[in-house]
Formats: structure tokens, C-alpha cells, sequence
């Protein structure tokens, strides 16, 4: 089990969202929350926390895809705020788009933040008092709920069915210079409003046909106040209810609610739902004020979200590269979404660590990609185990190695720590014979300036072996190196007296013929060449090298790897078990994949 490199970390730094917090806490803001008149069966559904003075968070996404970088700066900050300060963090499904939701995406979200290790909670279940439960929720778990506060609305002349064509209302709603103007429908008694929404409920309506709106402010400065939609209708079967419904809340209508049933304290978004909070607090207050829910109520808080060089976070564009198969699927390694990222070999340390470092603030940036993989290798560094991989591979044949050792085919037993600084971790054993694998790129015909390994006349170690004298090349018709010759320098096997008594500036890795395992290496690099893609076409701004692939040998303890433990291939970065190809790739050869290099090679 690797630990956590946080574990060692001071205090974590304030933010301004943790500043609320501790006010909340210190003014006792929630121990008071109570019900303002008679809530019924619907208020019950709330009623029964264990503790209203709690801090309690949500992450709340849509299962319409899979969940990418961004979101996991959401899930790291409520869940670890809830942790810091002893409450709880729910996981909500905002499943009220029934056209594009899929329970394949509820399953995927589900696993991805027990990946990131949260989510797994046992506490009171905000539904039944007294009782314990996971604290997993739908939005469609409350949508009698929704359906009944929305009658509630109508009845109170706070909400009109609107029959306009979808042109029709964008035009009346007028533009940042423009007051909207009311809709015919707008002064209907609540009996005709009332009556009309069952008709949309029961089906007697087209898709499209009616909307049900707020009925606010026309002419507020902020759009999202000018008699939003709450409801429309959709007949389409839901991962959750079926049939049951032929209208379907909108997001910003169910958000508040789920919140409020859930006793949410603090319901933390983005910045591009700042302009929707005035309708969040308008629309709580008036179910308080209704009895439907608790006073006070969850007050929204928005962060600047977070934006990384040379990827995109829309899922609409995500789903497009899966659509038209740029990628191969949503977990492909070089996709932004956190299946990609395990596949490709980040943990969750690593994901966390680059969250926190990215900050916790009201003002939008980008965050360069260089900071996610050095993070990757600030976590991976002192607990990955260590292996030697030749990924462009020549062979390299020792010629006086039979005279030496005793014969040709003899073998000489070699042996590296697992880890460089932890002893515990045991050690690596392979062998060395006549013929090994080097990477290509370690011959030079004639020495370039401070190139120090092989060349003919110049002497390197085989790490962990012994020196050796390179004496020369072969290459074909072509001029491709075919074969480098080398001979064995005696009594210079690493660990024994004599291995000091040549002094060489190369080192170079290997791996030996005769026990090396045939693999295949995915080297991969950002999927976009742009600092920040999207502005054009897609497709136009794929980086045509964002995926190489070698047939390479690694060395024999790599055979019994498996996909939960990174490498690093020394040398060359860190390395995981490709998930999905894992022990075979229909040749039998084991898939690594590159999760980052040594160092950042990006502006190289």
C-alpha cells in the first residue's frame, strides 16, 4: 500500500471558502435552522438530521459522461473540506436530463471518486432519523418532491405555464440593454396555471409544447431573473424512474432543492454559476417561506475552476472525440478524465496534490501541464520501485564474453535495489550474458561533445554489471545500426573490490537477451498541440504525436507487474500496466504505459 506523501505535509494553507466555514461553525449559523410553518410529508423527507449544525458538502455531477480533471478539484475540495471539519460530503447524481444521461456514466462517476478515496462514508441518512446509510444520492430521488414544490409555486402566483414557441420566449426575455417583455400566458389565474402544468405532467402536451417559469422580474439586470424555466417537457425513459415522467425539472431548479433536503450547508460551484445564486436564494426562500424547506437554508459559494494548458474539460467535446474516435474511449490515456489518468498511471495522491497546489480562489487562470506530472513524480518518486526498460533497442554483443566467463551461452547473476533509499523494499535480480539490449541512442560512430557512452575506444559501465570497451558498429545497406561490439573490461562487476578501478562518465541501461521480456511501451504526450484548444476544430488541433508506441524489452521482474503499481523505468519516467491490455496485447506481450518522463520535455 503506497503512502500518501500529504502525510508529512504542514497545515494545509487557508482559503477563502474555508474562512466561511469557520464563521459558520463559530456563529453557530446552521445549529439553528428550523421549518417555517408546516412542511408535511416533504418536509419530513428532510427533517431528520442528526446534527443541523454540521458541516455538510456535496459533489454533484450530471451522468452525462465521464468525470475529467476538473472535476476532480471539485470532489478533492468538498470532500477534504468536509473531512477537515468532521462533516460529511455527499456524492448526487444531478440526474434530471434523461436524454443524456446513461447508467454505464453513474457507474463510471461512482468509481472514479472511490478511486480518489472518497465517497465510501457511512452516516445518518438525512431521509430516515436515526439510521445510517451511504450518502449517495439521485436528483430523480427527489422529483415527487420537485413536482409538488413546483405546484406549491403555482399556487402561490410565483410561477405561470408558458406556451411560446422557444424563439418566441428567448426574444420577450430582451438582452443586457433590453427588459424582457411578459408573455401572453404570464397572467393566468394559478387555477388555469395549475391546471395546465397537470395537463404537461399527464401527457397532454407535445415535447416542446409548455414550459413552466418563475414568475420574477422582467426587467432585472440579471438575465437568469427574468422568469427562468423550471420545468419542461420530455418524453424520454430515465436510468432511474422509466416512464414515470413526461416532464423533467431543469438543473437550476432541482439544484437548490436537492441541496435543501439534503441539509446542505455550504453548496460549492464555479464561477460560471455565480449569476444563477440570486435565483438559488430566490427560489429557497420562497419554499422556507412555504414551509417546504429548511430556514436558513444553503447559501451557494463559486471558485475559479480549474483550466489546464493543452486540454478540454467540456464533455460535449470529450464525447466528440469518443464519437468520432480521435481516442479510444472515454478511459484512453490521454484523455483529461480521471479513467484516462488511472489508465495512464497517475494516482490519486498525485491528482490531489495537483489540486491543492492550483489553489482555492475567485480569480481564473490556467495552470500549466508540466505542474500535473510534476506532481506525478514528487508522489511517485520516493515509493515507486525501480526497473531497467530498453525501449528503442539495438543489441549490444560483448565478444570476448565466452573466453571470460567460461563460454558463450554462460550467464552472470546481477542484482539492483528495488528502490534507491529504501533498503526494505528489497532487491531486483537478473543476468547478464553476451548479448544485452541498449537503447539505440547510446552509439555514436564519432563522439559528439559531451556524449560519454558508447562510442569505439570509450569505455562505460552496464548498470549494475561490469565495464566494457565499445570496439565498434555494424549497420545495414541503409546505414542503420544493426549491431554494436563491445568487449569485457574483467573485474569490474559492480559491488565488488575491483569495480572501482576503472573510472568511466557513461552508465548505461540494459537488458540482457537471454532473460529480457518483450513488451510493448506507450509513450504518450498531450493530446492537443494548442496552449488551449477548442477555439478552432477539434480534430485540426490533435497532436499528431500524442501517441508512439515501441516494442521494447524490460527486464524479467517486470513479468509479474501488475496495473495497481507504477514503475519507474530508470531513465526513462514512470510506467504503469496498461489496464485494459494488461498481460497481453494478443501477442502475449505485456502493455506499460508512460505516465510521465524523467523530466519535462514538452518544449523540447
Amino acid at each position: 500500500m503506497m503512502n500518501s506523501p500529504a502525510d508529512k505535509e504542514p497545515a494545509k494553507p487557508s482559503n477563502f471558502l474555508r474562512h466561511v466555514i469557520e464563521h459558520d461553525l463559530d456563529q453557530g449559523t446552521y445549529a439553528t435552522r428550523k421549518w417555517g410553518g408546516s412542511p408535511g410529508d416533504a418536509g419530513h423527507h428532510a427533517q431528520g438530521m442528526a446534527d443541523p449544525a454540521r458541516v455538510r458538502l456535496r459533489f454533484p455531477p450530471e451522468p452525462n459522461g465521464y468525470l475529467h480533471l476538473g472535476h476532480a478539484k471539485s470532489i478533492w475540495l468538498n470532500f477534504s473540506l468536509a473531512e477537515q471539519y468532521g462533516g460529511v460530503c455527499h456524492l448526487r447524481f444531478d440526474d434530471t436530463n434523461p436524454e443524456k444521461e446513461e447508467q454505464e456514466y453513474v457507474d463510471a462517476i461512482r468509481e472514479a471518486v472511490h478511486w480518489m478515496g472518497y465517497g465510501t462514508s457511512i452516516a445518518d441518512d438525512p431521509a430516515h432519523p436515526g439510521q445510517q446509510a451511504s450518502h449517495q444520492f439521485f436528483a430523480s430521488d427527489y422529483f415527487d418532491f420537485m413536482y409538488r414544490a413546483a405546484e406549491y409555486l403555482i399556487g402561490a402566483g410565483l410561477a405561470y405555464v408558458d406556451e411560446q414557441s422557444a424563439e418566441e420566449m428567448r426574444i420577450s426575455r430582451g438582452d443586457f440593454n433590453t427588459p424582457g417583455t411578459p408573455s401572453p400566458f404570464r397572467a393566468r389565474t394559478p387555477e388555469e396555471n395549475l391546471a395546465r402544468f397537470r395537463d404537461m405532467r399527464d401527457g397532454k402536451l407535445p415535447d416542446g409544447g409548455a414550459v413552466l417559469r418563475a414568475k420574477i422580474d422582467l426587467a432585472s439586470p440579471n438575465i437568469n431573473l427574468r422568469d427562468p424555466a423550471l420545468y419542461r417537457i420530455r418524453r424520454a425513459t430515465h436510468h432511474n424512474t422509466g416512464d414515470k415522467w413526461c416532464i423533467y425539472p431543469m438543473y437550476t431548479f432541482a439544484h437548490p432543492i436537492e441541496d435543501a433536503l439534503e441539509q446542505i450547508t455550504h453548496s460549492i460551484c464555479t464561477l460560471e454559476f455565480e449569476d444563477q445564486r440570486p435565483f438559488y436564494d430566490w427560489l429557497l426562500d420562497r419554499l422556507a417561506e412555504g414551509g417546504l424547506v429548511a430556514s436558513p437554508h444553503p447559501r451557494q459559494y463559486e471558485f475559479a475552476r480549474l483550466n489546464v494548458n493543452h486540454i478540454v474539460t467540456s464533455k460535449r467535446k470529450l464525447r466528440q472525440l469518443v464519437e468520432d474516435k480521435h481516442v479510444d474511449g472515454w478511459d484512453d490515456p490521454r484523455m483529461p478524465t480521471l479513467a484516462g489518468l488511472r489508465r495512464r498511471g497517475y494516482t490519486p495522491d498525485a491528482i490531489k496534490l495537483f489540486c491543492e497546489r492550483s489553489g482555492v480562489t475567485k480569480a481564473g487562470g490556467w495552470t500549466d501541464y508540466a505542474a500535473l506530472e510534476a506532481a506525478l513524480r514528487e508522489t511517485l518518486d520516493p515509493i515507486a520501485p525501480r526497473a531497467m526498460a530498453v525501449l528503442d533497442p539495438v543489441k549490444l554483443v560483448i565478444t570476448n564474453w565466452g573466453e571470460l566467463m567460461g563460454g558463450d551461452d554462460a550467464l552472470d547473476a546481477c542484482s539492483a535495489p528495488v528502490h534507491p533509499h529504501h533498503p526494505d523494499m528489497g532487491s531486483r535480480r537478473f543476468k547478464l550474458g553476451r548479448e544485452v539490449w541498449i537503447e539505440r541512442t547510446d552509439y555514436e560512430d564519432v563522439q559528439p561533445k559531451g556524449f560519454f557512452r558508447l562510442f569505439p575506444g570509450n569505455k562505460v559501465r552496464l548498470k549494475y554489471g561490469h565495464v566494457v570497451e565499445c570496439t565498434g558498429a555494424t549497420r545495414d545497406a541503409s546505414g542503420a545500426l544493426v549491431e554494436v561490439q563491445a568487449r569485457l573490461v574483467p573485474d569490474t562487476k559492480s559491488g565488488t573490490p575491483g569495480a572501482d578501478a576503472i573510472k568511466v562518465k557513461g552508465n548505461i541501461t540494459w537488458v540482457a537477451a537471454a532473460d529480457a521480456v518483450a513488451a510493448e511501451v506507450r509513450l504518450y504526450e498531450r493530446l492537443f498541440t494548442p496552449d488551449q484548444p477548442g477555439a478552432g476544430e477539434l480534430e485540426d488541433e490533435i497532436n499528431p504525436d500524442s501517441l508512439q508506441i515501441c516494442q521494447a524489452y524490460v527486464e524479467p521482474s517486470l513479468a509479474q507487474a501488475n496495473g495497481d503499481v507504477p514503475f519507474q523505468f530508470e531513465r526513462h519516467g514512470y510506467f504503469v500496466l496498461d489496464a485494459k491490455a494488461g498481460n497481453g496485447n494478443g501477442n502475449g506481450r505485456p502493455v506499460f504505459n508512460r505516465a510521465a518522463g524523467m523530466r519535462d520535455s514538452w518544449g523540447k
